[in-house]
């Protein structure tokens, strides 16, 4: 009797580290670069700083989210990832959960994130509503683009846009002016440049299963296209916040500091022979960049 104890004690520990593994809470890297632009919204937005309750709300929206992205993702790509050195690991492709299972973990997440909006001031819950449910099909369909389109880093970085939008009309109940255009821009274009130096990885292993990535599509351009992605969103971040007057040193150092570090990564991309762990380091600095951005808003509002 205790040996079966230890041993449904055991499949379960083995069961939730591979669900954790699925949504990828071991990997926080994936989590903060989808709460930054968020933060970047919400204190661009003419009511900054946010309160720290829909920071939280916003928060566990996200981590939701990115979660059923992460799971959607897995269950398109199950056959594929197998045939992938960086991802034949993961739960689904080396069978260490079900389909059933990640479906049910997909509807639990997807019903976080709608609770979530739900509790979100009342003034902007309907158009907080509508842009979540405008934000379902490409979340879902992001994984597909791959197979039928050569810059499926486009179709990730529409998804990324909606992490700036329902921020903003959760905390000013609009979706208008300048700034909220010029940070959902630099959201789009960061997402771009971040998601092609981490399809590079990739390409060899892509090239053979015959799947598209914009690192292939651009082939030998990829880190040129992904520096003009960062001077567009260190651009358009700086003018957002001039339109909301934000300045001072306390904004604009570390907005340089994030500025050429990002130029900095993507010219290294440039280097001959990088080994594949170049571009895990890139994804990681690009948090700590974008986090820095962030911080130069937080702290010129305080």
């Amino acid at each position: 009797m205790t040996e079966a104890r230890a041993q449904t004690a055991g499949s379960l520990r083995a069961g939730l580290r591979a669900s954790l593994e699925l949504v990828r809470w071991h990997k926080p890297s994936g989590r903060l670069i989808l709460l930054i632009p968020a933060g970047w919204a919400l204190w661009l937005q003419p009511l900054a700083p946010p309160p720290p309750a829909l920071v939280g709300w916003i928060v566990l929206g996200g981590l939701a989210v990115s979660a059923a992205g992460c799971i959607a993702n897995d269950l398109w790509d199950r056959r594929i990832d197998p045939l992938v050195a960086r991802t034949r690991h993961r739960p689904l492709a080396d069978g260490r959960l079900g389909v059933s299972t990640a479906v049910i973990l997909l509807v639990l997440c997807l019903v976080a994130a709608l609770l979530v909006v739900l509790a979100l001031p009342a003034a902007s819950v309907k158009l907080c509503l509508l842009l979540a449910l405008a934000a379902l099909p490409p979340v879902l369909l992001y994984p597909s683009a791959k197979r039928w389109f050569g810059f499926p880093q486009l179709v990730l970085a529409i998804c990324w846009g909606f992490a700036v939008l329902i921020p903003w009309a959760a905390a000013s109940g609009t979706l208008q002016g300048w700034p909220l255009a010029l940070t959902w821009l630099a959201t789009l274009t960061w997402t771009f440049g971040f998601d092609t130096v981490y399809a590079m990885a990739d390409r060899d292993d892509d090239q053979v299963v015959g799947v598209r990535s914009s690192a292939l599509s651009l082939g030998a351009r990829a880190p040129q296209a992904v520096a003009l992605c960062y001077g567009l969103t260190a651009a358009a971040l700086a003018l957002a916040a001039k339109l909301q007057g934000i300045g001072g040193a306390l904004f604009w150092l570390p907005w340089a500091l994030a500025s050429a570090g990002m130029l900095r990564e993507a010219l290294l991309l440039q280097r001959p022979h990088l080994p594949p762990s170049t571009y895990g380091h890139h994804f990681s600095n690009q948090v700590k960049l974008g986090g820095l951005l962030l911080l130069a808003l937080i702290l010129s509002q305080r």
